[in-house]
């Protein structure tokens, strides 16, 4: 019995994939995006899995759905879709997703230029500047960014303690600076990343409480983000993000920006109104700013931006066909 068959527009985000599936959505319960996922979680990841998980996707493969807003003041919702799982919310894939949709008409803002969407981790705000029919950059004013737990000491076996901050962004992430055990990110390889990552946040999950004040659904480290010299002209920071079972992000991360931001701004390294160019393990650059500062229940916040581009590459036709014995994706860990 066939599944069904989902029409998508391939895209990146400086790098990193972004699958924006334009059919097949699945009828979701609830009146949040929050409430959405949940329900998306509950009776539709098998879709995530078909069309993230190989042999149709890879480890690094995200995507998206978009959905009639939920909000009265908004344009449209996203729904993030990626080999890690529905996450709340995600920086380099809103970036796609509102590229590919306006750049092949399936989005129509209300106000050209600008758009208020709905996500699950709660409500953004887009600016966006385009040229012809191509759009040249998307900014997202994210959702508040806090830092949740400062200087925590991890016990990683085989690599020994780490001193490291948590932060959120949109996801929880664990920073790790250069120190004694970790020498700087441009002083390891990618194995080495991919080798102690998944360590690290399994050892950050077993002792640090992460459950966000206004969501309790939004909880738990998912992803790690290592920090080190820079590579190209004009940037702050470098970070190279591991999410998923071993995957690193290309892009420069956005929600991992944001949670940088919050980091540094806890920190007095960046105050309201400072600029930050993040920079991904390949190079390429988000500029993040600390828009205003704000609270997350009782921790303060900031609200952050993020700006980058994205660029469409293909469209195709995805078939899940259940005698296929692989319909449903696997991965190679």
């Amino acid at each position: 019995m066939i599944k069904g068959t989902y029409f998508c527009v391939d895209a990146h985000t400086c790098g990193n994939p972004v699958r924006l599936v334009t059919s097949g959505h699945p009828n979701l319960i609830g009146n949040t995006m929050s409430e959405k996922r949940q329900d998306f979680l509950a009776n539709y990841d098998w879709i995530r899995k078909a069309l993230m998980f190989e042999p149709r996707g890879h480890d690094m493969m995200s995507g998206s759905f978009l959905y009639p807003p939920c909000s009265a003041n908004s344009d449209a919702s996203i729904l993030f879709i990626e080999t890690s799982g529905c996450l709340p919310m995600c920086g380099h894939g809103t970036i796609g997703t509102v590229t590919a949709a306006i750049e092949t008409g399936l989005l129509t803002p209300k106000v050209p230029g600008k758009l208020t969407l709905d996500v699950p981790a709660g409500q953004i705000n887009i600016d966006y500047k385009q040229t012809d029919n191509k759009v040249d950059w998307v900014k997202i004013y994210n959702v508040p960014a806090y830092l949740a737990h400062m200087d925590a000491i991890l016990e990683v076996p085989g690599l020994g303690s780490l001193t490291v901050d948590v932060s959120y962004g949109g996801n929880y992430y664990v920073i790790v600076d250069p120190q004694e055990n970790f020498p700087g990110l441009r002083h390891w390889s990618a194995a080495d990343i991919l080798r102690w990552s998944p360590i690290v946040r399994e050892a950050a999950r077993q002792q640090l409480v992460c459950v966000h004040p206004d969501d309790p659904t939004v909880q738990g480290v998912s992803h790690v983000l290592w920090t080190g010299e820079t590579i190209s002209e004009g940037s702050d920071g470098a970070n190279a993000v591991f999410y998923g079972d071993k995957a690193i992000d290309r892009s420069p991360c956005g929600t991992g920006t944001s949670a940088r931001l919050a980091q540094l701004f806890a920190r007095g390294i960046l105050k309201v109104g400072d600029t930050y160019t993040h920079e991904s393990i390949i190079g390429s650059q988000f500029i993040g700013k600390v828009e205003s500062a704000t609270k997350v229940g009782d921790y303060d916040a900031i609200r952050p931006s993020i700006q980058g581009w994205a660029r469409v590459f293909g469209q195709n036709a995805i078939t899940i066909d259940d005698s296929d014995p692989y319909a449903f994706g696997f991965q190679v860990v």
